[in-house]
């Protein structure tokens, strides 16, 4: 059995942990998954 992890999903795991944590930090951490996923779309990114 392969695991297969996709870039995505780790990074909204990772951003709700975040959130979670620290509420403040909600902008930075918004902001900062979805300049992620735009560029991973624009260019295409098979992660």
């Amino acid at each position: 059995m392969t695991l297969h992890i996709t870039l995505i999903p780790v990074l909204s795991i990772i951003a709700g942990i975040l959130i979670l944590i620290k509420p403040k930090l909600l902008n930075y951490v918004v902001a900062i998954y979805l300049i992620a996923i735009g560029v991973i779309q624009i260019l295409g990114l098979k992660l």
